[in-house]
């Protein structure tokens, strides 16, 4: 059975989602403000709509890959959004990383319309979207999470409901406080590897299966030896999940001094005009002539 599935969204992530849904066969209109990036989709079989309203009109799912709650509100319930065009019992799929207030505000507006809304936040970036290997973190109703998966099974090789709306929001925060947390400590211990004359590029190799690794070093410490800043997503949007952590933490009086110190690192960056390079650019944080204490 084919999938109806409308995407507002077309940027680095969202484009990466589209193309995996449109080569496993589902009908995919698409929606974005850029021109260029809806036809790029285009030209791998989707559908362009003239507006928000008119994509959610054809479908029967809605992926949402957008970068903030004020611009996921705005897509959805504005004039020409989502809201104005689907038919009730449409199910929305927000896959943007907001914070989980904002959902469960998002989501009741939502039900008050006859629309269904399940937050499905991810991990793993563009490309794991490409390959169908996303990390899922769920929330919304048992019935909407169960039938959300018929469109996520395809980009998706792991998917949790984690509880009600902004369950998997708040799973996407904790997951970015490692993330983040992970990518300097990599970033990090490559400077002292390259500073101390070891060649950091066998590292990722010779701490292979042990209490050290991860994912992130096994990608990113080879891309950092060689200053490989290739996008795949950006510090910006880090500093924002990081910022919404902290948020939650002074809700819940949570002490977190190694999130403050990530994050503070991030919004150095991103002062310094950094906010749009892929987390690799966080070895510029360390650069800098070598301080030549190992002879």
């Amino acid at each position: 059975m084919t999938n109806n599935v409308a995407l507002i969204g077309a940027g680095a992530m969202g484009g990466a989602i589209g193309t995996r849904l449109a080569e496993t066969g589902n009908r995919l209109v698409v929606f974005d403000l850029d021109p260029a990036k809806v036809q790029a989709l285009v030209d791998k079989g989707a559908i362009s709509a003239p507006s928000a309203a008119e994509a959610a009109a054809q479908s029967d799912y809605v992926i949402l890959s957008l970068n903030s709650a004020k611009v996921v509100r705005a897509a959805v319930f504005s004039a020409g959004g989502v809201a104005e065009g689907a038919r009730p019992g449409t199910l929305i799929i927000d896959m943007s990383s907001i914070d989980p207030e904002a959902t469960r505000a998002l989501a009741a507006d939502a039900a008050e319309k006859d629309l269904r809304w399940v937050d499905s936040p991810l991990s793993g970036g563009a490309p794991k979207a490409l390959i169908g290997q996303l990390t899922l973190m769920a929330g919304g109703a048992d019935q909407d999470v169960a039938d959300a998966y018929e469109v996520l099974k395809h980009v998706a090789s792991n998917y949790t409901h984690m509880g009600p709306s902004g369950a998997g929001q708040t799973t996407k925060l904790i997951n970015q406080v490692l993330c983040g947390l992970n990518f300097l400590a990599v970033a990090e211990a490559t400077q002292l590897a390259l500073d101390a004359g070891v060649d950091a590029a066998k590292i990722p190799q010779a701490l292979k299966g042990g209490r050290a690794d991860s994912a992130i070093l096994q990608e990113y410490m080879p891309r950092f030896v060689t200053k490989d800043y290739r996008r795949t997503g950006r510090i910006d949007n880090m500093v924002k999940d990081l910022n919404g952590a902290q948020d939650l933490a002074r809700l819940t009086n949570t002490a977190m001094p190694l999130t403050a110190t990530c994050a503070e690192v991030h919004r150095m960056l991103t002062a310094a005009g950094l906010g749009g390079e892929d987390q690799a650019a966080l070895m510029e944080f360390f650069r800098g002539p070598n301080k030549d204490i190992i002879q």
